[in-house]
């Protein structure tokens, strides 16, 4: 299925779920934000919420620095 992965399409497998999309992305579990479809969601619904077709998957990690 093609879903949108910070802005770059993507081909994922059906019934992905949002914790697999993310840590197919980053290796990071906390400083982690996560939005579908322009809500960001709370790190306790990522397994049980499956991507669908054509939604859009933003992921941000924190930087330290300055």
């Amino acid at each position: 299925m093609k879903v949108t992965v910070n802005g770059v399409r993507r081909d994922l497998p059906v019934g992905v779920t949002v914790a697999e999309a993310v840590a197919d992305l980053t290796s990071l579990r906390r400083g982690v934000a996560v939005a579908v479809n322009g809500e960001v969601l709370p790190q306790a619904v990522w397994s049980g919420l499956s991507l669908t077709e054509g939604d859009r998957l933003e992921v941000l990690t924190a930087a330290q620095g300055g």
